[in-house]
């Protein structure tokens, strides 16, 4: 009878039936070497036949480039949207900003006649008229007061008159009436102004009609326009 199992104090011995780890290294292992490397062998293989994520067929890769083609399709016509849509606000604040300017052409091209009737009425009464009698001289200032308050309400609308005499001709401002051989003066020097011209924000409004001196031969030659005046909207 083993002394072990009939006194528990005795010393512990690998004879011990009871001893676990004397049994365990008597045990076979559950798997040989050669199953583990058959199944390592073919989770490797298995591995190896899985298509790698950055590929593709080509059947995929057409979808890929129908689909970028798309793509720069739709970005092209959005940036074309764009353009169109700040073409079109640009414009529309220009036309804004015409019809503020420009909304009192028609009402400034009526009053023109009537500044033009009160020079004329002014230029009609003689100076020895307005000597002899007095109330003709008053009549006359009052005329004249009327201009002055006439004219004072077109600066303040940005309507500017234009009395051009002994100024270089200028097409962009000025009509030509007439032209006559004076000496002593440059051709295409302003020498009458048969109708004041007008401006309306730089704009002409009515041009002024001019006489101008002709060449006479003599080594005279037209002046040039005005530096810039080839730049000034003429439209009404």
């Amino acid at each position: 009878m083993n002394s072990t199992a009939n006194n528990p104090d005795a010393p512990y011995n690998g004879d011990d039936p009871l001893n676990v780890d004397a049994g365990m290294e008597n045990q076979e292992p559950e798997t040989s070497p050669s199953e583990d490397e058959a199944a390592f062998d073919s989770f490797s293989e298995a591995l190896d036949n899985v298509e790698p994520a950055s590929k593709s067929s080509p059947a995929d890769q057409a979808k890929i480039e129908a689909l970028q083609s798309d793509l720069d399709r739709v970005k092209d016509q959005l940036m074309r949207a764009l353009a169109e849509t700040e073409n079109t606000r640009r414009r529309a604040k220009m036309d804004r900003e015409d019809a503020s300017k420009f909304a009192i052409t028609s009402f400034a091209k009526d009053l023109l006649s009537v500044s033009d009737n009160l020079r004329r009425a002014l230029e009609a009464i003689p100076q020895e008229l307005m000597a002899m009698h007095p109330e003709v001289k008053n009549l006359a200032d009052g005329i004249e007061a009327t201009e002055r308050q006439l004219l004072r309400s077109f600066e303040k609308n940005n309507i500017k008159k234009l009395v051009p005499i002994d100024m270089p001709f200028d097409p962009h401002f000025h009509e030509v009436m007439f032209e006559a051989p004076i000496p002593g003066k440059t051709a295409g020097t302003v020498i009458q102004v048969v109708e004041p011209g007008y401006t309306l924000n730089d704009r002409i409004l009515r041009p002024a009609r001019v006489g101008i001196a002709k060449d006479t031969g003599n080594g005279g030659t037209p002046p040039s326009p005005p530096e810039g005046g080839h730049h000034i909207d003429t439209q009404a």
